[in-house]
């Protein structure tokens, strides 16, 4: 998942996003490393906080537009 890379683009913590999707800080660094994986609903905050196509959040596009 490119959760570290869009994030690490914005220049923000793990605390910040955290904190901005209601969530925990030891979550957030758990999808990043692989050690727990995202459902749906996750997801989708990902994407819609980054404004990107789940696929693109999940590398399955280097396209990051969201198709809506």
């Amino acid at each position: 998942m490119r959760l570290k890379e869009l994030r690490k683009k914005r220049r923000i913590s793990q605390l910040k996003l955290a904190m901005d999707l209601n969530m925990n800080q030891n979550s957030i660094s758990r999808y990043e490393t692989g050690e727990r994986e995202a459902d749906y609903a996750t997801l989708i905050r990902f994407a819609d906080y980054f404004n990107v196509s789940i696929d693109y959040l999940l590398e399955r596009t280097d396209n990051p537009e969201t198709n809506r």
